[in-house]
């Protein structure tokens, strides 16, 4: 049996300049960080005693014979992209729920990988597993999505992305001194929405219109706000500068599709900007999920107050990335 433990992300800075609709053409930029809330995938073999070949365990259970009869494509297409037919167990489990804007697909699609490879016997780096789970969204299932969730939860870490215009994606650790990252940490809170969303929904009319052209100057000034937030982080100034950038950010995504907001979103984003919120941003395409807000720690207990109905989440950044945590070998010969 092999468990993986992939972490979860929030994401800062860049959001929309990582989809190849763009940036094949213009470039982009992303900044975000894997935090402690986690993907866990075990893969085990199963023996040739049952009737079905593939067991597919999530919020249900799936007992299949072959890889075409599967329903989550994740799950088929990662199968088939390792090419494994028959003869596993795939299961997952979850800190936090699915379609929260916190990157948990991309989180499963890379610790799955990685448990399907080591099932395999192979040992794939944090690199290759981004990029195979960008392939399997992108190309196999094909899913709306960009690069940056893939990347950072692979890689682990507060993490700067690069997409370049042949196609190529570079991930780099942003090193910030202990005492910088505890204060950009006590700064940031995550608030529930209980508003779930499908991303690929959401996404539609957005790459539509970056297709078209119609967002470049936006998506561009997205991406110059990632240099801004890298130099605010590694700088020795206020914290607070990163918090502003965070609200310009969020003024501009809103601008990138009608659904990206609504009454209701909003209206808790000026809560707490009113409660003493520097900035913030709704994480993931939009529509729902998690609020990111920064606050200095002496107004947090205000910001908290104000968003009562909505369930505050403690989170803290992961270095280590997508991880095996167990590994044992299995008879062959049952």
């Amino acid at each position: 049996m092999i468990i993986t433990r992939t972490p979860m992300r929030v994401s800062f800075l860049g959001g929309g300049t990582d989809y190849p609709q763009h940036f094949l053409k213009h470039g982009g930029q992303t900044l975000g960080a894997a935090i402690d809330k986690y993907t866990y995938v075990t893969a085990k073999r199963l023996p040739d005693l049952f009737d079905y070949r593939i067991r597919v365990s999530y919020s249900r259970i799936e007992l299949v014979k072959d890889i075409d009869a599967i329903e989550h494509p994740a799950v088929r297409e990662s199968l088939r992209f390792c090419g494994i037919a028959g003869g596993i167990e795939v299961g997952v489990v979850a800190d936090l729920p699915a379609r929260s804007g916190l990157g948990s697909s991309s989180s499963f699609t890379v610790g799955l990988l990685h448990a399907l490879h080591a099932h395999q016997g192979h040992l794939a780096d944090r690199t290759q597993l981004a990029a195979e789970a960008v392939h399997v969204e992108q190309d196999m299932i094909p899913e709306r999505v960009g690069v940056q969730d893939q990347y950072t939860c692979a890689t682990g870490g507060l993490c700067w992305i690069t997409c370049n215009k042949d196609g190529s994606v570079h991930a780099a650790p942003l090193p910030l001194t202990a005492e910088r990252r505890k204060a950009l940490e006590d700064s940031l809170l995550l608030f529930d929405t209980r508003i779930q969303r499908h991303a690929h929904e959401v996404l539609e009319e957005q790459i539509q219109r970056t297709t078209q052209g119609e967002l470049t100057t936006d998506l561009s000034h997205l991406s110059k706000l990632v240099d801004q937030g890298v130099q605010a982080l590694s700088g020795n100034g206020s914290l607070d500068e990163f918090g502003g950038l965070l609200h310009d950010a969020w003024m501009i995504k809103r601008r990138l599709s009608s659904q990206i907001s609504n009454g209701v979103i909003d209206g808790y984003y000026e809560t707490a900007r009113k409660a003493g919120a520097v900035g913030g941003k709704l994480l993931g395409a939009g529509a729902g999920g998690f609020l990111l807000i920064y606050a200095r720690p002496e107004d947090q207990e205000r910001v908290r107050k104000a968003l009562a109905p909505l369930h505050s989440v403690r989170f803290s950044f992961d270095y280590t990335g997508s991880t095996i945590l167990f590994y044992h070998p299995e008879r062959e010969d049952y």
